[in-house]
């Protein structure tokens, strides 16, 4: 990792500044380079902030290499291309409805990069945290160390023949000396590239049982009661196949942000009571919960809008479109982390849940706030989950990848899985079988040594289904080869 050139735009004083070296007028950055290992720190001499913080080196594209870059969670849409390909965009009309007008407004344009990141130009491609140059089996990984810094955004300009190593740090100035940067670069044949990397992230994997089992979301989505739940159970227990783990989704709960008010209607005996019955019948029990999320009609954000993050203004941000849009709690409000916590608790030791898959975790670092920046906000989130659940099992969903790493015990590493098979020419995160199926592939080498693999469900049933048998077949083969968690969501 020689021969770096710089690419900064910073303000100081009032004023905006360009440098492209390692010393400049208002700071000056230490650099280093151990054992494949670049570290980088800045030195101010007065207050700092960046708009722009790059570091190019280098490097030579062959026709046949293959480019991988890491989408910036769970479910964005993570594939290699060709150095003559273009990554995917949004046509403009989709483009505008999201990010302008009515669409910002409801929160279309949250769950991934596109509030502060653009689709780059054709033979340009950009991913999150890591990325790799693949010719045959052998490949160059070029990727960070730790996010605390402020996430890490690594791009192959093919064009230019080079890698691009970009900090976000939009919403942090720095007054005194800081670390800004650690980069790993490996190369090798493709798995012991990858064990060299984690090796060197310094991150164990916290799971390694391949688990099969169940959950209620793809058939009956939010509309669950305790009559089906039990239904299922009790069919389930007589298979003649072993599960492992029933999963209650979304829909036990009064409101999104209200999770330990059981809707009385649906769950009459409560949700320890189910947990209970899925003990009974020898399966671990699983809880969906948002725990950072809250709609309007929440007694939690009626009662405590104060809990909740706000743009520059002051101002309530929407962070998704989901239950008609939804807000996210600010994780530094000492009231909301012990209200979390005590969510947690009584999940998992009173009614006795044994995991929690957790879902719109991205809605955490939206906005950069409290001088810190995105990538730190999402670390420090998954930090104070992980204290939280203790011992028990999470299993991660809709979360920017490299601060899970090590934290969570399973993940979903793609989209939604549903019930045809389209592509959706919209966002990145919306659901989409070939992405989901394209992103089991791309993204096998995280599982055993980021957590295990959650490709998202199969299907075996023909009734409530437009795809064909090939196609749900293709899918059950992709999960049982490069998946680790293997459910599915069918009326047993």
């Amino acid at each position: 990792m020689r021969n770096l050139t710089y690419r900064m735009i910073y303000k100081a004083g009032g004023a905006k500044h360009f440098c492209n070296s390692e010393s400049c007028e208002h700071f000056s950055l230490n650099v280093e380079e151990k054992d494949n290992v670049l570290s980088i720190a800045i030195n101010p001499k007065c207050p700092i902030s960046f708009e722009k913080f790059d570091i190019i080196m280098p490097y030579i594209y062959g026709n046949n290499d293959k480019i991988f870059v890491n989408g910036y969670q769970s479910w964005t849409d993570s594939m290699e291309y060709e150095p003559n390909w273009q990554m995917k965009e949004l046509s403009r009309s989709t483009e505008f409805y999201i990010m302008h007008s009515f669409g910002k407004s409801m929160g279309l344009s949250k769950s991934g990069d596109g509030n502060f990141w653009k689709f780059p130009k054709k033979g340009f491609f950009y991913g999150w945290s890591y990325g790799y140059v693949r010719n045959g089996n052998n490949v160059n990984i070029f990727g960070t160390l730790t996010e605390k810094y402020g996430y890490t955004v690594v791009s192959f300009d093919c064009n230019n023949n080079q890698v691009i190593i970009s900090k976000e740090l939009e919403g942090v100035t720095y007054t005194e000396g800081s670390k800004l940067l650690e980069l790993a670069f490996v190369s090798g044949e493709y798995d012991n590239a990858f064990d060299e990397y984690f090796k060197l992230i310094g991150t164990t994997c916290r799971e390694t049982k391949k688990r099969k089992g169940y959950t209620t979301w793809y058939n009956y989505y939010n509309n669950i009661n305790e009559s089906i739940v039990n239904r299922d159970l009790t069919s389930i227990v007589n298979q003649d196949v072993k599960f492992d783990c029933f999963q209650i989704d979304d829909g036990c709960q009064q409101a999104i942000g209200d999770w330990l008010i059981t809707d009385k209607n649906k769950f009459p005996n409560g949700m320890k009571a189910i947990a209970d019955n899925i003990h009974q019948s020898g399966m671990l029990a699983g809880l969906w919960l948002a725990p950072l999320a809250g709609v309007p009609s929440s007694e939690i954000f009626k009662n405590h809008p104060d809990w909740f993050i706000k743009d520059k203004k002051g101002n309530l941000y929407k962070t998704g479109h989901n239950w008609g849009s939804f807000y996210s709690i600010d994780i530094y409000n000492k009231e909301a982390r012990e209200y979390i916590r005590h969510c947690f608790d009584v999940v998992l030791n009173d009614w006795g849940y044994d995991f929690v898959k957790l879902d719109f975790l991205y809605g955490a670092c939206v906005l950069p706030m409290h001088n810190k920046s995105r990538g730190e906000i999402m670390t420090d989130a998954m930090d104070f989950i992980r204290e939280c659940v203790g011992n028990k099992m999470i299993l991660g969903c809709g979360v920017p990848m490299f601060p899970a790493f090590g934290k969570v015990d399973y993940c979903r590493i793609g989209a939604d899985i549903t019930e045809n098979w389209v592509n959706k020419n919209t966002i990145r995160e919306y659901c989409s079988n070939p992405h989901a199926t394209s992103n089991a592939i791309f993204r096998r080498h995280l599982d055993g040594r980021a957590w295990m693999n959650d490709p998202d469900v199969f299907f075996l049933r023909e009734e409530n289904m437009k795809m064909t048998f090939e196609q749900r077949k293709l899918i059950a083969e992709i999960n049982s080869t490069f998946g680790s968690l293997l459910f599915i969501s069918d009326d047993i």
